[in-house]
Formats: C-alpha cells, sequence, structure tokens
C-alpha cells in the first residue's frame, strides 16, 4: 500500500498514519524526519542538507527530492509506505510521479482528510487547553496562518490528484474510529 495523507494542520494525518502503519506495517514517511536521519546518518545529502540548515536556509525542494528517493530505496519501501508532509506543492507531486515512475512504483492512493477550517481550529485550540498548551504553535493566530499556507501550497494537490482518479476524500470531523473506517473502506 502507497499512501499520500493529504489535510491541513490538526486533521489528524498523525493519528490516522500510526492506524495504517500498524495495519500494513509499512514506514511513514516524514520528510522532517528523513531529513534528521540523513543529517545523524551523515550521508552526503544529508550534509548537504545539514550545511543549509546551518545558514537558516530552507532545503531546497532538489535536496528534500533526492532524499525522500534515497529514502524510497530502502527494503523496507518494497511493500509500501505513507508519505507525510511530501508532496507540499504541485511541483513536488510531479517529481513524485517522475521518481515512482522511475523506481517501478506507483501510487495506490492519496486520502484527504476533508475539515470544517472553524470547527478545526477550535479542535487544535482544544487540544492545546487539555495537554496544558505545550506547543508555541497551538494559538489561534499561528494555526490560522498554517492553513492559509496550507490553502494556498497544498490544496491544489487535491485537484491535481483528484484528476488523476487516485484521491479519496473522508470527512476529517469524524471520530477517529469513524475516519480509520472510512479510509480503509476508501483504499480497499
Amino acid at each position: 500500500m502507497r499512501l499520500i495523507l493529504l489535510g491541513p494542520p490538526g486533521a489528524g494525518k498523525g493519528t490516522q498514519a500510526k492506524i495504517l502503519i500498524e495495519k500494513y506495517g509499512i514506514p511513514q514517511l516524514s520528510t522532517g524526519d528523513i531529513l534528521r536521519a540523513a543529517i545523524a546518518a551523515r550521508t552526503p545529502l544529508g550534509l548537504e542538507a545539514k550545511a543549509i540548515m546551518d545558514r537558516g536556509d530552507l532545503v531546497s525542494d532538489d535536496v528534500v527530492n533526492a532524499i525522500i528517493s534515497e529514502r524510497l530505496d530502502q527494503p523496507d519501501c518494497r511493500p509500501g509506505f505513507i508519505l507525510d508532509g511530501f508532496p507540499r506543492t504541485i511541483a513536488q507531486a510531479e517529481t513524485l510521479e517522475t521518481m515512482l515512475s522511475e523506481k517501478n512504483m506507483a501510487l495506490d492512493a492519496v486520502v484527504e482528510l476533508r475539515v470544517d477550517e472553524e470547527e478545526l481550529v477550535q479542535r487544535v485550540l482544544n487540544r492545546a487547553k487539555e495537554t496544558g498548551g505545550a506547543r508555541a504553535d497551538d494559538n489561534e493566530e499561528v494555526i490560522r496562518k498554517r492553513l492559509e499556507v496550507y490553502r494556498e501550497l497544498t490544496e491544489p494537490l487535491v485537484g491535481f490528484y483528484g484528476d488523476k482518479g487516485i484521491l479519496k476524500s473522508v470527512d476529517g470531523m469524524a471520530s477517529v474510529e469513524d475516519v480509520k473506517s472510512a479510509i480503509a473502506k476508501a483504499i480497499s
């Protein structure tokens, strides 16, 4: 099973990814985790990424794409994977498509967790209250900014993958169990 989870921050992608990882025994590929692992392993790309980050710059698409490509070549990705945080843009999605084709792989589905933004903001704020507000980004202004960035950069992927016929949309505002069931039905 090769999947992408799409949805704005706070939609429940991480929660659903954990469920899918257990069900299918496949790794979750988070760009942040992959970058940190490449840096820790001191791979050539990891060292390049570290130098860029040490300068305070954003790691370019070229470096992120190359690190994702390297990660997809690992044996644990042969049976499948869940991409989280990648692709974030149409350009990255197009590169991923080429990359997968060159590796004789294809996506099985792109699962979009649809949410009501106002309810989502309240959900994240309530979660912050329940957990003692430990995360600095769990305030309304930051949440709304992250949603705006998602709408501008990542939401166009819904149309991109919809046009390819592999987009599966589920109600991300439902209970964790109901979302889990809806995803299982959508990808079966």
